[in-house]
């Protein structure tokens, strides 16, 4: 068994998607393993780690729509605000979603469907840099 590691770090645009799928296949690819398990972790609390729909954009958009009233960022409902209003429904969000994912390689290939893609979903207003821990296993 043989395993391999890598770190990302990926400059976010506030509110949005952030697609990583191809900076993974890339360090599967490094990492010389045909047939194996990526585990991708993200160190943040903040933003979350997404497999979702890669070809209609409307599905991200729907998907930010629907957690912008879920979670609303209304500037009285949290106690805890010190990093500002976005702050606190930032966290919520992310224990909504997740922080890690985990998809099985075959042939050297990360095994996604058709039309899933990987992404950073940064939820807060400013910039971000997000680091992304990959952790490969296999033969």
């Amino acid at each position: 068994m043989t395993q391999y590691q890598q770190l990302l770090r990926i400059q976010t645009t506030g509110k949005s998607f952030s697609p990583i799928t191809s900076k993974v296949q890339s360090v599967v690819a490094e990492s010389g393993i045909d047939t194996g398990l990526c585990t991708i972790f993200l160190r943040h609390t903040s933003a979350s780690l997404v497999i979702q729909e890669n070809a209609d954009p409307d599905v991200l958009k729907d998907l930010s729509n629907f957690f912008a009233k879920l979670v609303p960022e209304d500037g009285k409902s949290y106690i805890h605000d010190a990093e500002g209003p976005d702050d606190m429904p930032a966290h919520i969000r992310t224990v909504l979603t997740k922080t890690s994912e985990q998809i099985p390689i075959t042939r050297g290939r990360l095994l996604l469907g058709t039309w899933q893609g990987i992404y950073i979903w940064e939820h807060r207003r400013q910039n971000h840099n997000r680091e992304v821990v990959i952790h490969i296993t296999g033969t």
